[in-house]
């Protein structure tokens, strides 16, 4: 089963269905009507979600990313679920902490916790509006079936990131750590519409910051092709020790 972030109509998901292709005996796509970029892991609760016939084994879905991972598998794949779940191909990056953001990597994770192994993928540019998409084209059915031959824990997904490079002078396949990512703030603009009241759009400061060692943005600068296993587990080591001398512990 297909999805992303970018829209069902996004060129990447015509990336990805050529790609699935090639790997697969049959493909569904369930995927969000229109950009739902940034959503991460949200799922619908306070309005109804509607469905569109997009053709043979093609949905819309009026939601998030998450909205159609648990459609397809618990509703319109129900009785018969894949065997794997593909998020993408997200144009632009997913790495460092923009992953947490990311509603491609929030399809694939809602996917894992429903039970179905899932990858996502993403496609570095130059050029927003001419992206070369050759990377992962080319490149991703082997990717995909490598990673599946070697099998990983049910309690994680893959992000693959394929570096802005012809397939021909793409880097081998590197395991790499989740950096800091090239977050340093955020933005917020504030205009006025034709009435006078004001509204804001809200971006992201990104500067050069040091990633740490074997991080996915040292990894995919080299021209690498970077895969990183990422879990729901969220719990700071280094914190927990601190506290841990200071507060009581729950204990089995």
């Amino acid at each position: 089963m297909l999805t992303n972030d970018d829209g069902i109509d996004a060129p990447g998901m015509e990336v990805m269905e050529a790609i699935a292709a090639q790997i697969a005996r049959e493909v569904w796509v369930v995927a969000p009507e229109h950009d739902q970029s940034g959503q991460s892991h949200a799922i619908s609760l306070h309005h109804a979600l509607r469905v569109s016939d997009r053709g043979n084994r093609r949905y819309g879905v009026t939601g998030t990313p998450g909205d159609c991972a648990a459609m397809g598998l618990c509703h319109l794949m129900a009785e018969h679920r894949p065997q794997l779940v593909l998020s993408g191909v997200n144009r632009g990056l997913n790495l460092g902490l923009e992953t947490v953001f990311s509603g491609t990597v929030g399809g694939a994770m809602t996917a894992m916790m429903l039970g179905v192994p899932a990858l996502a993928l993403s496609q570095a540019y130059t050029n927003r509006r001419h992206v070369n998409w050759d990377a992962s084209r080319t490149c991703a059915p082997d990717v995909i079936r490598r990673l599946l031959a070697m099998g990983w824990g049910k309690d994680a997904i893959l992000n693959i990131n394929f570096p802005d490079l012809p397939a021909d002078q793409v880097g081998e396949l590197t395991l790499a750590r989740q950096g800091v990512g090239m977050i340093a703030g955020m933005n917020v603009e504030t205009r006025v519409d034709p009435r006078g009241a004001n509204y804001h759009w809200l971006t992201f400061q990104r500067g050069d910051r040091a990633q740490g060692p074997e991080s996915d943005y040292t990894a995919l600068r080299a021209g690498k092709i970077v895969v990183t296993p990422l879990r729901y587990d969220r719990t700071d080591e280094d914190a927990y020790t601190v506290l841990a001398g200071q507060l009581p512990r729950l204990r089995d």
